[in-house]
């Protein structure tokens, strides 16, 4: 009985580590502006998918929203980009589109990837996990077309939210309340982040 309770106290503390320096990791690469989900996704798997930087008719509410430094960069780097204010932000406009017609994200180089670099949207550097509005309250869900994620188990996604990720969510999204959407029923809701705040 002992052995086994000295065992599950070395377990935990080894657990304890293991999340400190993941913590640490997470915190340099948000610090240096790199890909906030680094670990969970990589670099080579998104490269090969691209499947949010494509957007049809039904799922155009999708569309990243960007602050007007980053409107002015992607203007900058594609020069006649069209934009459609929010309330304090900005969305690429891209029209009616038809049944299967496909509408990509300016940003996106078909070689290089996204051309804004570290620079991207906050939507787009936690994407698949979105923050929306349930009810009335912030909670943070998954989308269901990344088939990367999605085929993971719900408490990897969960865990790898409680690591400093959720608390940069919630800190970004009150600063900057357009990014929450209006919750949809085929999101897994991971997170409920409280009551939403109205600015």
């Amino acid at each position: 009985m002992k052995l086994t309770l000295r065992v599950f106290k070395r377990n935990v503390k080894l657990m304890e580590i293991g999340i400190k320096v993941f913590v640490q990791l997470f915190s340099k690469s948000w610090g240096k502006g790199e890909k906030m989900l680094k670990g969970l996704l990589s670099k080579s798997v998104c490269g090969e998918c691209r499947i949010c930087c494509g957007f049809d008719n039904t799922d155009v509410w999708e569309m990243p929203v960007m602050n007007e430094e980053t409107k002015n960069k992607l203007e900058a780097l594609r020069p006649g980009t069209e934009f459609v204010r929010t309330k304090n932000s900005y969305i690429t406009k891209c029209g009616e589109l038809s049944d299967d017609e496909i509408f990509y994200c300016p940003a996106l180089d078909k070689n290089t990837g996204c051309i804004l670099g570290d620079e991207k949207p906050f939507d787009c550097k936690i994407w698949p996990y979105r923050v929306m509005n349930f009810k009335g309250s912030k909670v943070i869900t998954v989308c269901p077309v990344c088939g990367e994620i999605f085929s993971r188990p719900l408490r990897e996604l969960v865990d790898f939210l409680e690591c400093g990720l959720a608390v940069k969510i919630d800190e970004y999204s009150n600063e900057n309340p357009d990014i929450v959407k209006d919750y949809d029923f085929s999101y897994p809701i991971l997170k409920v982040l409280g009551e939403i705040k109205q600015k």
